[in-house]
């Protein structure tokens, strides 16, 4: 007997948050002015190893941070590696690069869950409802805050229900 395959769930919000397009001519940039450097700096180096080294490596760097996903599933909220089931959240609140900064300001509690990219301006903010997790709330960012806001309380609400009607 072969074991069945899980269900598939389809994501109600998919959304990868990349670099800007801008970021990767100035990593190269960035790679051959250190490789001039190295070069004017070190007469006893090779002069092309610097520029076969460096630029390759300007690019690996930035690979991490180009990976970042965001999705919300019937089930879950996942963030990157982070995963919150969706039937603790209370509310959620979509921000602009204001309301991001102030979330995220002096103000905010040392305690929240946060995934912010500076290049990348709106997030939304996840009010939990789970006693048994110190975490007030998520803020995490997005290129798309009403619809992921729309969707997360969307899933929570239907999770809730069936939550109650049990």
């Amino acid at each position: 007997m072969t074991p069945e395959s899980p269900v598939r769930t389809v994501a109600a919000h998919q959304e990868r948050l990349g670099l800007p397009w801008w970021a990767w001519p100035a990593a190269l940039a960035a790679a051959a002015i250190l490789a001039v450097e190295m070069v004017l700096g070190v007469p006893a180096l090779p002069a092309w190893l610097p520029f076969v080294v460096l630029p390759p490596l300007g690019v690996l760097l930035l690979l991490p941070l180009n990976r970042l996903r965001v999705e919300v599933t019937p089930e879950e909220f996942r963030v990157d590696d982070a995963r919150l089931p969706v039937e603790f959240i209370s509310g959620v609140v979509a921000l602009d690069a204001a309301g991001k900064r102030e979330a995220l300001g002096v103000g905010s509690h040392p305690l929240a869950f946060v995934v912010q990219r500076a290049w990348i301006g709106p997030a939304v903010q996840v009010l939990l409802d789970d006693p048994a997790d110190p975490t007030p709330f998520w803020v995490v960012s997005t290129r798309r805050p009403v619809e992921l806001a729309t969707a997360l309380l969307e899933v929570s609400g239907r999770a809730r229900a069936e939550r109650a009607a049990s």
